[in-house]
């Protein structure tokens, strides 16, 4: 059968066994990694699955079923068991759930892909990864790690309302880590981040991070740090680097802004938020630089699609505008529950799960001034780059953050080297003291989201540059 066909089959048989509303999604889904280490291939793994996942509402409970047969038995079937799911969950459930209206398509999207990255020859990025680890291994690290990894999927959803939407999406990327080994200690350096930088693109990402040109000086800042001074603990002008402040955005923003956390959806894994609802529209998160976006339209971004995995259009919009919070992360029903009008951010990692609200591509608008200028605004501070710890409580607002490298400010001129620098902060106070923000944005990929029971694993994007923090504690207290 056709695969739009298959997904049909499902909806009309959880249909007919009594749900309102139903939608299936076939999928079919490649990844691919490679990892060296110290000049050798340490790992490949190379794996492919296809199937079909089945949702059916009836009354105010959803049942989901997936199965990895595309034939039209095996399709009716799991539309049957998603509707009979359903309706032993709404035994004990409460009044029909309503879910908000959505522009019914018959569309295909497809992700930008310039050079296929499955079509790469392995020795090409074998050659690669043993490369930069060489380098870096002879630059002075003692452990020099590199990888890359790779996806590939394609999906056909079909609804009860008319939805009939292809979407193909290729996303690539890699990096690479020197660890130097002192007598009480150790220190790790990353490029362009830890675990690497991804977006949706093909092997041309890869290209573009031009991983050999940083292994030498990657390796030499891990040794430097061994005998770097260690930052001292007290409270300071904090500028953070882009990829930080993106790791930042994802835990104390982009979490907190999930509806299902709002709502007490989502506890089980990693809590729920401390933002209420009653709030939207009037709560100031962060000063006036603090401009949040939800777009998964950003072009090359890991957070880009056409279509949600409920068929809404890719559409932007702002979660904080002028330091107010003004938008959530949203799927259809808890949109409807919240008594708004949008959803668009649910998706699913796989065929095999529910779709859940996610994060898509949750950024900070550019700011401003440059990285120089804050740097020269500075009389007192430390600057820090690069994730390498991180810790927030499970209402996503008291958080501690460590990086692999920091430095020292004074008089607007950037210092020397500290290791082991940490900030600690609580959300909306660390958001409001926000004062200045550059316009170097990179839309920094985080491949490795978790949520959910049974874990899922999300792909978000976070476009973000550097910025400066009044009055923040670092270090550790002694």
């Amino acid at each position: 059968m056709a695969l739009f066909d298959v997904a049909t089959a499902a909806v009309e048989a959880a249909l007919a066994a009594g749900a309102r509303y139903a939608d299936a999604r076939v999928m079919s889904r490649r990844y691919e990694s490679m990892s060296a280490r110290n000049g050798e291939i340490e790992d490949l793994t190379q794996q492919e699955d296809t199937g079909i996942g089945v949702r059916a509402l009836v009354g105010s409970s959803w049942g989901f079923q997936a199965v990895p047969d595309l034939t039209e038995k095996a399709a009716r079937e799991a539309g049957n068991a998603a509707t009979a799911i359903a309706k032993a969950s709404g035994l004990v459930a409460g009044p029909a759930l309503d879910l908000v209206p959505t522009d019914v398509r018959q569309d295909t999207w497809t992700g930008p892909c310039a050079v296929d990255p499955f079509a790469v020859p392995m020795s090409v990025k074998g050659d690669l990864l043993v490369s930069v680890t060489r380098t870096m291994k002879d630059s002075g690290a003692d452990q020099a790690e590199a990888l890359y990894q790779l996806w590939e999927q394609r999906s056909w959803f079909v609804s009860s309302e008319g939805h009939r939407i292809e979407q193909k999406v290729v996303k690539s990327g890699g990096g690479i880590s020197a660890t130097a080994n002192g007598e009480f200690e150790t220190q790790r350096r990353s490029y362009p981040c830890y675990r690497g930088q991804y977006g949706t693109a093909g092997w041309e990402l890869v290209e573009q991070l031009d991983l050999p040109a940083h292994a030498a000086q990657v390796a030499a800042e891990a040794r430097e740090l061994l005998t770097a001074p260690e930052c001292p603990s007290t409270t300071t002008d904090l500028i953070l680097g882009g990829e930080q402040l993106a790791l930042q955005i994802h835990e104390s923003v982009g979490h907190a802004i999930e509806l299902d956390r709002i709502l007490g959806w989502e506890a089980a894994f990693a809590g729920t938020s401390w933002l209420e609802l009653d709030k939207l529209g009037s709560l100031r998160y962060g000063s006036e630089l603090m401009n949040i976006t939800i777009d998964p339209t950003v072009p090359g971004a890991l957070g880009s699609f056409g279509y949600d995995d409920e068929g809404t259009p890719a559409v932007a919009r702002d979660a904080v505008r002028d330091g107010i919070w003004v938008g959530v992360l949203a799927g259809r029903d808890s949109a409807a529950v919240a008594g708004l009008d949008y959803g668009g951010s649910v998706r699913s990692d796989g065929w095999a799960r529910l779709p859940m609200v996610r994060m898509t591509n949750v950024g900070l608008e550019p700011g401003p001034h440059t990285l120089d200028e804050i740097i020269a605004a500075t009389d007192d501070g430390v600057m820090m780059e690069t994730n390498r710890s991180w810790s927030i409580d499970d209402k996503r607002l008291n958080f501690q953050f460590g990086t692999e490298i920091g430095w020292e400010i004074k008089n607007g001129v950037r210092g020397r080297v500290l290791r082991n620098p940490t900030y600690t902060g609580i959300g909306p106070l660390f958001w409001r003291s926000m004062d200045m923000l550059s316009s170097e944005t990179v839309a920094w990929g985080t491949p490795n989201c978790g949520k959910g029971q049974p874990g899922q694993t999300g792909h978000t994007g976070h476009p973000a540059a550097p910025a400066r923090f009044k009055g923040v504690r670092v270090g550790v207290r002694s």
